[in-house]
């Protein structure tokens, strides 16, 4: 007898169908075909073992599984469900005529208990539009399948579950999940917030400037200056996401199986790698490609702490997605794309011992040593960071100051101020979103400069022997700074409050 139940592939951060066809016929064998991997060619042993432990078996007969499309690669244990339910199925130990409008997914443990698996939200929005009434699957992955509105979800903790659905005995919860209300239960940031750091006001003003614009910033400062302690409370200050954003995010963090029971992922992320993450755990890839902390960072803030501690060849590869916005990888048969639309946060010592300049300091790094250190980072990646601040440590009177200082929820509703009159400015653009993405020509159109503006950068650039590379990165930051204080035009303030904060493009730097 033959019969066809519905499953699902992920491919990147998108789903698509996959039908496994059972058929049970005359002779003895097991033959599973449609290039599976490892994990998906094992998955016998434990539907034996689990139809075994409910009473039910499988057959001794010729049992063939195809899983189509053939030449899609199926990966992981979540086609276990859906197998045992097509061999009792072909079998006729179970009657399941509704089988072909559900997709099932889910790992088998040997006592017939159902598993968690990975994926699922994108396997859930693929469902709906291939036209299917519901989606079966584990009950701790439901709350994240149900943030899809129109797919009825059932989370089932067993095999017996499913069985004596399918025949009709019994009905299952269905997992209902309000999108919007969850999507309006923004976290706060209580734990990190802006009022709680006593000091740093330059600093402080340059992230708000960061968060306004959508620009990369690296923070440079001796150790204990409070770098650490200023990027983590970047997030508080962004603009809360739109439900678009909370769909992308939890997509990515779905295939890795990072959401857990919260089903919709509302806050921004926060990823702060190891200096010593690999290439691949970076920027994503592998065997059987995953998303790196760059595309886990999308919609967030992507922190690199003790930027030069990173292996170059790390740093390097991430240069293209800092431009592209998504990074792509290519193997012999598949492409695959992530998206990796992220702010970048960069913490260094200003030179290996961390106290350079240091009038405190007697013994100061020798020009070779300032060279080898600062050669670690290169210039095109430098290039894609619009902000260079120095943090110097916090004076004590300041330090022991109980006045509380401006809280992140103010800040935020400047910033998300700023960033509103940058949507209305790049609406025409569907690339374009706020002034960091800004092109060349749109530069040359919003970031006009009269001509105290212009005199005023040629003097910066001569006297403080800017490079050229900071000539674009100085106008969007202008831009940004006049979108905070809702000017039409750059003016020589926004002007000079910009050249201020390009630290690294300063001669001296190298000892």
């Amino acid at each position: 007898m033959l019969i066809s139940v519905y499953g699902s592939s992920v491919f990147g951060v998108e789903a698509s169908l996959i039908t496994i066809e059972v058929n049970i016929g005359k002779g003895i064998g097991y033959h599973l075909v449609g290039l599976p991997d490892n994990a998906v060619k094992e998955s016998n042993y434990r539907i034996a073992a689990a139809l075994n432990n409910i009473n039910y078996k499988l057959p001794g007969k010729k049992i063939t599984i195809n899983m189509a499309p053939a030449d899609v690669r199926k990966e992981g244990s979540a086609y276990d469900l859906p197998i045992a339910i097509g061999i009792l199925g072909a079998s006729s130990q179970i009657q399941a005529p509704e089988l072909d409008r559900y997709i099932i997914m889910g790992e088998l443990a040997l006592d017939g208990g159902i598993r968690p698996i990975r994926g699922v939200l994108p396997i859930a929005i693929q469902a709906l539009k291939d036209g299917f009434k519901g989606f079966i699957l584990p009950k701790e992955n439901a709350l994240e399948a149900a943030i899809v509105k129109d797919l009825e979800v059932y989370g089932v903790s067993n095999l017996k579950e499913v069985i004596s659905f399918f025949e009709g005995k019994t009905t299952l919860t269905r997992t209902v999940v309000d999108t919007r209300a969850e999507f309006q239960k923004q976290l706060k940031h209580d734990e990190f917030d802006f009022s709680d750091v006593k000091g740093h006001e330059t600093i402080k003003r340059c992230m708000e400037i960061a968060a306004a614009g959508g620009h990369n910033i690296i923070l440079i400062g001796p150790p204990g200056a409070g770098k650490t302690m200023l990027a983590k409370r970047l997030p508080s200050i962004l603009p809360p996401m739109t439900l678009q954003e909370a769909l992308e995010t939890t997509k990515i963090h779905s295939v890795v199986g990072k959401v857990k029971d919260q089903g919709l992922i509302s806050v921004r992320p926060f990823r702060s790698p190891h200096h010593t993450i690999s290439d691949v755990a970076l920027v994503g890839g592998g065997g059987y490609p995953q998303p790196g902390e760059i595309s886990l960072a999308h919609n967030g803030v992507l922190f690199l702490d003790e930027l030069p501690e990173f292996k170059r060849g790390a740093l390097e590869v991430m240069r293209q997605p800092l431009e592209d916005r998504e990074v792509t990888i290519a193997r012999a048969k598949f492409t695959v794309t992530y998206p990796a639309s992220f702010m970048l946060v960069a913490s260094m010592k200003p030179s290996p011992s961390g106290y350079f300049n240091d009038p405190h300091s007697k013994m100061g790094p020798s020009p070779m040593e300032m060279q080898r250190y600062m050669g670690k980072i290169s210039g095109p990646l430098l290039d894609r960071i619009d902000l260079h601040i120095e943090v110097e440590p916090v004076p004590f009177e300041q330090l022991a100051d109980r006045q509380a200082a401006e809280s992140s929820a103010v800040i935020r509703e400047r910033v998300s101020k700023a960033r509103a009159r940058q949507s209305e400015r790049f609406k025409s653009n569907t690339k374009t979103h706020y002034n960091a993405q800004m092109t060349t020509r749109q530069i040359r159109n919003y970031c006009r400069l009269d001509n105290a503006s212009s005199s005023l950068l040629k003097q910066a650039m001569e006297r403080l022997f800017l490079s050229a590379r900071a000539y674009d990165r100085i106008l969007k930051v202008a831009r940004t700074i006049a979108d905070l204080e809702a000017a039409e035009n750059v003016v020589a303030s926004h002007i000079a409050e910009a050249i201020q904060y390009r630290s690294l493009d300063r001669e001296g730097w190298m000892g």
